[in-house]
């Protein structure tokens, strides 16, 4: 008879979601993990900090191994310089990818040759709107979907961080279009048009399989909008004749992101140090 630690180093036979054994699948139901990055003088940064709003492919990596295995097909509607497939390709899965801005594509390329000595094809990288999505893929063709939107327009916003960035020559929106979501004036335009986008995801999705959107909720003018709310809320709808389910709310913890006296010394305006992980 195999031991219990035995028993807990196998993958057990009737999991067909991922490739992890029991005491891993129990750490990863945490409702909050910390961000990990490569750190700053890391060589392989160069290509994230060149975008405005990066995210670390470590903890894409992270949540691709949890709800996909070996093999499965993984989609970010939303690449930017291409973190998703970077995390695919370090998990051996089959990674693709839409992004609008031509730059960005480009980085892409560039990264994924120096840095995982990968040639990507344009079928895997699409440089085109997610509204078209349903152009690109057949209905049930991912098993995992995996991307963190345009924050509205909140790059637009003038801080001290946009200012260095500013300053570094570096880009501080994602591109200039006007089929860019982070572009829209109208908080609730904006909405309309993100929800339909992920419902077209909903389509290209495998059947019981899952969507995570990490999202962060945002300080405007003296209001704190609670984005990933008003999301959860348009994509679980039960009036909805086609709806997502809510599995989970998970935070991931920025704990190493700097402190600004956002405020001082007139009112409280907080540093928002945590994204969720929208897991639908």
């Amino acid at each position: 008879m195999p031991t219990i630690e035995e028993k807990k180093s196998k993958v057990n036979s009737k999991n067909k979601l991922n490739d992890l054994t029991g005491k891993e699948w129990i750490q990863e139901t945490k409702s909050f993990f910390f961000q990990k990055g490569l750190g700053n003088n890391h060589p392989e940064t160069k290509y994230e900090k060149l975008h405005p709003a990066p995210f670390s492919y470590l903890d894409v990596a992270r949540l691709i191994k949890f709800f996909t295995k070996k093999g499965d097909r993984v989609l970010d509607p939303f690449l930017g310089v291409g973190s998703t497939i970077k995390a695919c390709l370090d998990t051996d899965r089959e990674g693709y990818g839409i992004e609008l801005s031509e730059k960005w594509c480009e980085i892409t390329k560039k990264r994924l040759k120096e840095e995982s000595n990968f040639i990507i094809d344009e079928q895997h990288l699409i440089c085109g709107d997610s509204r078209e999505i349903k152009k690109y893929f057949p209905n049930n063709y991912f098993d995992f979907i995996i991307t963190s939107p345009p924050y509205w327009n909140i790059l637009k916003k003038i801080d001290r961080k946009t200012k260095e960035r500013v300053e570094n020559g570096l880009d501080v929106v994602y591109s200039k279009s006007d089929k860019d979501l982070g572009n829209i004036e109208d908080y609730h335009t904006f909405l309309k048009e993100l929800t339909k986008i992920f419902f077209k995801c909903y389509d290209v999705l495998k059947n019981e399989k899952y969507m995570c959107i990490i999202v962060s909720d945002f300080n405007h003018k003296s209001e704190l909008i609670p984005f990933h709310a008003h999301l959860i809320e348009k994509l679980t709808n039960k009036r909805r004749k086609k709806r997502f389910l809510l599995k989970g709310i998970k935070i991931l913890l920025q704990n190493a992101k700097r402190l600004f006296p956002y405020g001082y010394p007139y009112s409280y305006v907080e540093n928002i140090h945590h994204q969720y992980i929208i897991i639908l």
